[in-house]
């Protein structure tokens, strides 16, 4: 375990003055009940200090880019599968702790996953050494994928209206059917209909984000998305 933590410490840039944070942030919460603790503390502060950096890089980025720009831009380098990305690059799958039943159904390689336990060592190294330490680490691995968003990315919703409107289909409506996880963070799973298309269900940390995923997911199936 301790040269496999290393190997991790290496990957990341960052020595723990704790080891013990980063060993719990990559606990799923399907172990946790045996192990004493998992990583939903860590994924909810680690969600918030991903953000405030990623919208720190973008400033400094985009100088001139005003807000809405900025805010999907953003929206694209936190989504779910962008941190998966990151759990590949950090190897993070060698390392996760989960339940044996969560293991066999795919946890593992499951983006929603990977992308909490993504979150949760970002949380780790903030509370191990502050926002400095886990700004650098935001930075080390997002600095290249800046690139990606070089063009601000289209809005999922606005996009997928515009489309519905121009071919005479209305507005498309969106239904909340599901609320799942803790008190302190939340899954929503949203539903977006354009008839005669079928609905597309999506989860997000927040009925925005799931609406816009949603959007992203009917727009996929009725069209070339290309966001």
């Amino acid at each position: 375990m301790t040269a496999a933590l290393d190997a991790l410490e290496a990957r990341l840039g960052y020595r723990f003055g704790d080891r013990q944070k980063l060993a719990q942030a990559l606990v799923h919460r399907s172990a946790g009940d045996r192990r004493g603790g998992d990583n939903e503390r860590l994924e909810f502060l680690g969600d918030r200090v991903l953000g405030l950096a990623v919208a720190d890089l973008l400033f400094h980025a985009f100088p001139d880019e005003p807000e809405g720009g900025l805010s999907r831009r953003s929206t694209a380098l936190v989504r779910k599968e962008a941190l998966a990305d990151v759990a590949v690059d950090w190897q993070l799958t060698d390392h996760m702790i989960l339940a044996p039943s969560e293991r066999v159904s795919g946890g593992e390689t499951n983006p929603a996953i990977l992308a909490d336990a993504v979150e949760a060592v970002i949380g780790a190294v903030f509370e191990d050494g502050g926002f400095e330490a886990a700004s650098a680490l935001v930075h080390r691995f997002w600095n290249a994928r800046i690139e990606s968003v070089r063009a601000a990315p289209r809005d999922a919703k606005t996009a997928l209206q515009e489309w519905s409107q121009a071919k005479g289909l209305g507005l498309p409506i969106y239904r909340e059917v599901a609320r799942t996880g803790p008190p302190h963070a939340p899954s929503f799973v949203v539903e977006v209909t354009v008839a005669p298309h079928l609905p597309v269900r999506a989860d997000g940390r927040s009925k925005r984000a799931a609406e816009q995923e949603a959007a992203a997911g009917l727009l996929t199936q009725v069209q070339d998305w290309n966001p």
